[in-house]
């Protein structure tokens, strides 16, 4: 897969694997990791799949309609890539916090719906529910920030609910935060995130 890998001062820390949104690239969210967690090592990476030119990290059907099956091969893609860069670059595999937005904090999400222990923890800014009438493993241990917009035209605040919901069933510590905008990110979700992520150090 497309990406770009930096190694920060902070080598025992966590490294953040970004996922960008529909129509982003590997360094999209690199001011995000400088704010959320400077001096960490990151894994930035780029979606495989195109829409309209745009790349996303799996196909969808329609709007808020995913193929479930390409999602399924793309999780396990993605998943399978951090383990290869964990050998490559020498990081800790056990200890990878994905910080991801849109389309990006989906696949994040369907990495904890699919893999035990494939993230330590994850950032998930605007996310909607990966999948349904699926058991998840067990996510004992594994601390979720959910940062929401309210009047999200693309993610209707039931949809972000049910998937605080399935989380905290599977034993997830999820923080969610709420704004009153709409589906694009805000610099109060990304303090929210900030503070929390440094809660969890």
């Amino acid at each position: 897969m497309h990406h770009i890998f930096i190694e920060g001062k902070k080598t025992s820390a966590p490294t953040l694997l970004l996922l960008h949104g529909t129509g982003g690239n590997e360094r999209d969210l690199l001011p995000l990791a400088n704010i959320i967690a400077p001096d960490h090592s990151v894994l930035g990476v780029k979606g495989n799949v195109l829409e309209n030119g745009m790349p996303r990290f799996f196909r969808r059907l329609a709007e808020g309609v995913f193929d479930e099956e390409d999602l399924i091969f793309r999780t396990n893609e993605l998943h399978e890539f951090i383990n290869k860069s964990a050998q490559t670059y020498q990081f800790d595999r056990n200890n990878v916090i994905a910080i991801g937005y849109s389309n990006g904090a989906n696949i994040a999400a369907s990495l904890m719906y699919h893999h035990e222990q494939s993230l330590r923890g994850a950032v998930l800014f605007h996310a909607m529910v990966p999948r349904r009438n699926l058991t998840l493993p067990s996510l004992n241990g594994t601390p979720v920030f959910i940062g929401a917009g309210r009047h999200d035209p693309l993610i209707p605040e039931t949809e972000t609910k049910e998937l605080i919901d399935n989380l905290r069933e599977a034993g997830s510590d999820v923080t969610d935060f709420w704004t009153e905008g709409g589906h694009q990110l805000t610099r109060e979700e990304v303090d929210q995130a900030t503070t929390w992520y440094n809660t969890i150090q």
